[in-house]
């Protein structure tokens, strides 16, 4: 499936809202101070046509190499990436991962925007980092270059994130996958994480995420096989939350996406930093 990359007209945008600003943290408990002073005004115009849904219109924004993005909902209320390296098979590249940072960043700041998106194809969410790409970096270059700079925006993007994920998600895929929030997946999608077969291991968080996820016995036989894992296996392990038929996917995903930014983005922020705090806090 293809999106219409027609490019937006202006986008007025406004500070986004950071949940730090509202959230203390003491000992085991948690004190939650409102201090709303701040209106948001944030728009987005412009209109184009989502091929998945063809009774429902998107608007498209911004111009990237690597990535296409749009707004969804009956709201515009949703903003969407696609990862668009197709002939790769959507192997993430470093400009990829800037390009994917530079579009949260946007819908981050649009106050219209309430969850975001991140998709692939059909064949593919993304099927790994770019080896080749990275073959000839040294430990030097990765440190000086920020190299998981990019990555971790997925996960400290204060707006939830959902991963509507088709096809293959293995190795750096299936790590950006998990730094979303929620994932939902396509009944022919795979998961794993094979980096073993090649002499190494997950270096973007999933030797961390994936136990957490779905337990240390199930990470291990994962991480340490290189098996691939189906959408209903990682359906049962907790690994993904629900599965559906490839064409229902992403009106799924858009759908979740509407419900959740229906509510207040403030209490939205709060209950997303809390459940995260959650791995680093006692009762």
């Amino acid at each position: 499936h293809s999106i219409n990359s027609r490019l937006c007209r202006s986008t007025t945008w406004s500070e986004a809202i950071s949940p730090n600003k509202y959230l203390c943290w003491s000992g085991s408990k948690m004190a939650l101070t409102f201090n709303i002073t701040r209106v948001l005004t944030g728009r987005v115009s412009g209109i184009s046509r989502w091929s998945y849904v063809a009774s429902k219109k998107y608007a498209t924004s911004g111009a990237y190499t690597h990535i296409l993005t749009e707004t969804a909902g009956e709201k515009k209320n949703v903003g969407i990436i696609k990862l668009n390296r197709p002939k790769a098979l959507n192997a993430l590249c470093n400009d990829l991962m800037h390009e994917v940072g530079s579009a949260l960043d946007a819908f981050e700041k649009d106050d219209n925007i309430g969850a975001v998106i991140i998709t692939g194809s059909e064949k593919a969410f993304a099927a790994g980092a770019d080896i080749k790409e990275m073959k000839d970096y040294t430990y030097s270059d990765t440190v000086k270059g920020n190299f998981l700079g990019h990555w971790t925006r997925v996960s400290h993007c204060k707006k939830p994130v959902i991963a509507a994920v088709h096809g293959y998600a293995l190795g750096g895929g299936c790590e950006l996958a998990m730094m979303c929030d929620i994932i939902y997946a396509g009944e022919k999608a795979k998961f794993g994480q094979p980096e073993i077969a090649i002499g190494t291991i997950p270096g973007a968080g999933g030797t961390q995420r994936l136990p957490r996820m779905v337990g240390k016995s199930k990470a291990m036989e994962i991480c340490l096989t290189g098996n691939q894992v189906t959408a209903q296996e990682a359906e049962k392990m907790g690994l993904v939350s629900k599965v559906f038929p490839t064409d229902q996917l992403l009106p799924e995903a858009i759908k979740l996406a509407e419900k959740i930014s229906s509510h207040s983005p403030l209490i939205v922020a709060l209950c997303k930093e809390a459940v995260n705090r959650a791995y680093e806090t006692t009762l």
